[in-house]
């Protein structure tokens, strides 16, 4: 099975199922220096581990991260970092009625046509409980991004038909994680939480999107075609799973908008430099940044395990039967998703920086005293 690895020079691959043993991930081509410990990481992990709310999973998962490789007394080495989060909280009994019997719009009937078995205990490789290796590599991502002053940030702007009105950068990093929709507009977001209360207690669920912003990136990140920013974020988001749209800039409003109204002008900032006045194109022109904010949206569907009753049919025994998935999942995604979808944003943006050269390692290695910073005994003089 291929599709487990993502990244060029900052690769990430992950392994893991569901109702296994664990999650684990490897990340390659995190430059030695930085400091790294499993508190830095577990930060990102418990913005996403289930039971957080009744809007969550009661899944009863403590997602601790253990570093396995790649740190050296606190600071990571050059070499791969590993990494694994057990599973604590798995009941396959859950699951035994649909071995042969697919749970509606799941992956069970096409993983098992195309592999010929599965591991079909809470979804198995399918389950978005393989996204906690995502935001444990983004963590590190993250804090690399940090030293070149790259912030990234997301929100939930959508549940339903629910929606937030923009909000500013400022708003994003105060607001989001104060309440349990992670809605950075908090009078949204307790309207938010009504309508997710409505779907859960009619055994239902809802979709939403994400709202993600990215600010403190340098120009001349991407290349066309293949490798532009946008055709290669637009692969890292659409791999979340429930993914079902991803836009930047203007998005979806673009194809009613005239060229003259799209097409930004240009003007130069106070240190001589061309600049485009306005930022409808989300940061990114000809597939390259342009320094300014890039900013885009996720949009998920609603979770497909439900306790309302569907319809599936048992291809071992050839008969209809009544599907009710009876279990612990969530009524909706975007909230879980947002720490997802920041990891997939700075794994995909830290890729790019290392490929251009963006990356200053001497910025990363703060050990004081006995440490000399300018001196790295695998780089050559």
């Amino acid at each position: 099975m291929n599709g487990n690895r993502f990244g060029r020079l900052f690769q990430v691959t992950t392994y893991g199922e569901s109702h296994g043993a664990g999650m684990g991930v490897t990340v390659s081509g995190c430059p030695a220096g930085l400091e790294l410990s499993e508190d830095d990481v577990q930060a990102e992990l418990d913005r996403r581990k289930p039971g957080q709310s009744m809007i969550t999973t009661s899944r009863g998962e403590p997602d601790a991260v253990s570093i396995q490789s790649g740190v050296q007394d606190g600071y990571t080495t050059g070499t791969p970092i590993g990494m694994v989060i057990e599973n604590k909280d798995a009941r396959s009994e859950k699951y035994e009625p649909f071995v042969t019997a697919p749970r509606p719009s799941h992956g069970d009937f096409t993983y098992s046509a195309k592999f010929g078995t599965r591991n079909w205990g809470g979804g198995g490789r399918s389950s978005a409980r393989e996204t906690v290796n995502w935001v444990a590599a983004g963590a590190i991502a993250k804090k690399i991004l940090a030293t070149e002053g790259v912030e990234i940030k997301a929100h939930v702007n959508q549940i339903g038909d629910v929606e937030a009105p923009e909000v500013t950068w400022e708003e994003l990093l105060e607001h989001t994680e104060e309440n349990e929709v992670r809605c950075a507009h908090p009078e949204t977001a307790a309207r938010m939480r009504e309508r997710i209360d409505e779907y859960q207690q009619a055994g239902d669920s809802i979709g939403g999107s994400i709202y993600f912003e990215v600010r403190g990136l340098p120009r001349g990140l991407g290349a066309p075609r293949f490798d532009s920013v946008p055709a290669r974020l637009g692969q890292a988001l659409m791999a979340v799973p429930a993914a079902t749209a991803f836009e930047f800039g203007l998005g979806r409003e673009a194809r009613s908008v005239a060229g003259h109204d799209r097409n930004e002008d240009w003007e130069f900032d106070d240190d001589g430099d061309p600049v485009p006045v306005g930022n409808d194109h989300g940061g990114l022109q000809g597939g390259i940044t342009t320094g300014q904010p890039v900013f885009g949206e996720l949009t998920l569907h609603a979770p497909t395990s439900i306790p309302k009753e569907q319809t599936t049919v048992d291809w071992e025994t050839g008969e209809e039967k009544t599907a009710q998935v009876i279990g612990r999942h969530d009524p909706v995604l975007p909230p879980r998703g947002v720490p997802v979808v920041e990891s997939m944003v700075a794994c995909t943006f830290l890729d790019f920086m290392l490929l251009g050269g963006r990356i200053n390692p001497d910025r990363l290695d703060d050990r004081p005293g006995e440490y000399d910073t300018d001196y790295h005994p695998s780089r050559p003089e």
